[in-house]
């Protein structure tokens, strides 16, 4: 059976779906690997090293993709990619079906088995292969780090023969992955921590990392199956805004990393919020590529507003690559080990398996997803 990864074709990714290590690992079940050219250069993963793994080097993108038993890449294909794919192989990538019907709807057209990696189910048994988590977690690291960049404070209490330095105040508003690598992070670096998110399960969890939790009233709030927080209502979310003002007015540093699965990323810090805060302070929305959480943030862009810099960099796990993709990789061969043959040595797709229902979009022909018959609550 042949796997075949192409390099990432958007702009500005430096992330690769698979290093010599894993590719290593599918040689070893008996797989024919067959990399692009180039795939792990911005990683710092050479072409002698994928060589050197047992996988075959190819700068034949399009009899790349068009060979492929099964195509493994980061991102979602380019539109004009998906015909290229062999009919009736298996497609395992990130593919933000919920956005993106147009192209479920085409590889469902060609025949494609595809799988999107948005939708491995938070099991036990799945968490080995779960990418957002494995992302998500590079990401809040990724967050702190830019804040201590762009703040005009230093993190860290210190006391000097000039005085005190007091440390730096930080307020993580969404307390998912991301947001507790966030706390854990900022927490190393020395700042005083507040962390607040409307599940009020996560309390335990950020105190457990030396954080406040900041406690509000807001009714019935609560989580989805898969683990997200669920949408509130607007005399919810205006509660939320008025609680959270004081302590953004407090803050140096505001990190927000709320999303809700499927839907745009609510706004959490206004207008009204950011004026509230002091100028040199720091803003890092985590949330900018599914919308945003901060009003007015721009798309991979640093802005300000009176004096306080919003910052809307986009792929955060990119910044470092190199674990982003040794951690999106591993999450791609535990998924291939999962359901290997090795007698056969091939990739089985187990449709009545509870990770392969969850996570296959398209087979046969048709979606078969159920997730997409109707958007999450």
């Amino acid at each position: 059976m042949k796997i075949s990864v192409p390099k990432e074709a958007f702009a500005g990714e430096t992330r690769a779906a698979m290093t010599p290590e894993g590719a290593a690992k599918l040689v070893k079940l008996g797989a024919q690997v067959e990399v692009e050219a180039g795939l792990g250069a911005a990683a710092g993963f050479p072409d002698e090293a994928y060589a050197k793994a047992g996988a075959t080097i190819s700068k034949d993108r399009k009899g790349l993709l068009s060979t492929g038993d099964i195509v493994l890449r980061l991102r979602k294909p380019m539109a004009d990619e998906v015909a290229m794919l062999k009919p009736n192989c298996i497609h395992a990538s990130l593919l933000d079906p919920f956005n993106e019907k147009e192209l479920v709807q085409k590889l469902a057209e060609l025949g494609v088995s595809a799988i999107s990696m948005e939708f491995i189910p938070r099991s036990t048994r799945a968490q080995k292969m779960d990418v957002l988590s494995s992302q998500a977690n590079l990401g809040g690291y990724e967050a702190v780090i830019l804040a201590a960049r762009y703040g005009n404070k230093i993190f860290p209490m210190m006391t000097t023969a000039a005085g005190t330095i007091l440390p730096s105040k930080v307020f993580i508003i969404g307390v998912g992955v991301a947001g507790l690598q966030a706390i854990a992070t900022a927490k190393r670096l020395g700042a005083k921590v507040t962390a607040y998110d409307t599940r009020p399960v996560v309390e335990e969890q950020v105190k457990s990392l030396g954080a406040q939790f900041l406690k509000m009233d807001l009714g019935e709030t609560g989580q989805t199956k898969e683990g997200y927080a669920k949408a509130l209502t607007e005399e919810q979310i205006q509660k939320q805004r008025e609680a959270m003002k004081k302590t953004c007015g407090e803050s140096d540093v505001v990190i927000t990393a709320a999303q809700v699965f499927g839907r745009r990323a609510p706004i959490l810090v206004t207008a009204e919020m950011l004026n509230a805060m002091k100028p040199g302070s720091v803003v890092i929305d985590l949330a900018v590529e599914t919308g945003g959480n901060v009003e007015g943030v721009v798309y991979d862009k640093v802005t300000e507003r009176n004096g306080v810099k919003i910052v809307g960099i986009a792929n955060l796990p990119g910044r470092a690559p190199l674990h982003a993709s040794q951690v999106y990789a591993a999450n791609l061969v535990n998924l291939i080990e999962e359901f290997w043959d090795k007698k056969e040595k091939t990739f089985t797709l187990k449709l009545e398996d509870e990770i392969i229902k969850s996570c296959l979009v398209t087979h046969g022909g048709k979606i078969v997803n159920e997730k997409l018959a109707a958007k999450p609550n």
